[in-house]
């Protein structure tokens, strides 16, 4: 890997050192989600690096893709379990990771297993170790602690300006022959839970990303392809990013037609498919 582009991944991990750090203490009893993804957002770019993607706040059955909507009031609370996923990135350059906080108590059972499993597949993630090596580890350890893994959920590769490339490296065990690379940076996530361990999409949808260019009738729509491209980077945004920049009215209309007609990716919801909690925790390395 370059130096320059090493140099920007480092800065990128840095600044998601600190807003981790401030995001653990902002989750708190009594808080409202949407002010912690304001504060974490803002203090990215305040260090100098970028959202990678929304700050996702998922809370108990659900794993991913929740990010606080336009004049969001969803309250934290007691015994509540919060998974918390920060992407920061540095000219395209991205460091994903995540960790999960259970309000009012020091820890949980699945939080404790997540970053076990999470430890052990990042002992085999070097050069020469297939997939199905990984996913079989962290299989094994969620299971012989009686929980399940999420076995529709990945860890993925990063590359610039996209924040799931490949190899990808399911949570559950498979026959998958890729092996890693030097030079790859991947983010590695686990998620656990005491449910089935499958998960469903669902609404709302709060998460859009760019995919193409396509004529639009409205003029709503053709502004915010025109952000999806140059403001954010073609990288997936949140709805109430839109706030103040298209009129509120307009916004839920104009993101339709461009996920009809295929300009547009969105990203619904995932919870658990039997309505259990789940805890994550993800980390990116660097392959050496």
């Amino acid at each position: 890997m370059e130096k320059e582009i090493l140099e920007k991944y480092k800065k990128a991990k840095q600044v998601s050192d600190e807003v981790k750090e401030l995001a653990r203490d902002l989750v708190k009893d009594g808080v409202k989600i949407l002010e912690v993804a304001e504060k974490v957002e803002k203090r990215i770019k305040e260090l100098g690096a970028k959202p990678a993607f929304p700050l996702n706040i998922s809370i108990n059955e659900i794993a991913a893709h929740y990010t606080p909507d336009i004049d969001d009031t969803t309250t934290l609370k007691e015994g509540d379990l919060v998974k918390i996923d920060i992407g920061t990135q540095v000219d395209g350059y991205i460091w994903d990771r995540a960790f999960t906080v259970c309000i009012g108590e020091k820890t949980h059972p699945l939080i404790e297993v997540s970053e076990k499993a999470l430890e052990e597949a990042l002992k085999l993630i070097k050069p020469g170790t297939k997939v199905c090596e990984i996913s079989e580890v962290v299989e094994d350890t969620v299971l012989n602690y009686g929980f399940n893994p999420v076995r529709n959920l990945c860890g993925h590769g990063l590359s610039r300006f996209n924040q799931h490339d490949l190899p990808t490296i399911p949570n559950g065990k498979n026959t998958i022959q890729t092996e890693i690379k030097e030079g790859q940076v991947i983010a590695m996530e686990v998620f656990v839970t005491d449910g089935v361990g499958l998960v469903k999409e669902s609404f709302p949808v709060l998460i859009y990303k760019f995919k193409q260019q396509k004529p639009v009738r409205l003029p709503e729509a053709r502004k915010i392809l025109n952000m999806a491209m140059n403001e954010f980077n073609y990288l997936p945004f949140a709805k109430r990013w839109l706030a103040g920049k298209i009129p509120k009215i307009k916004i839920d209309f104009a993101l339709k037609e461009l996920v009809e007609v295929g300009a547009l990716i969105d990203y619904p919801i995932l919870k658990e498919e039997s309505n259990r909690p789940i805890a994550q925790t993800e980390e990116t390395v660097i392959v050496k």
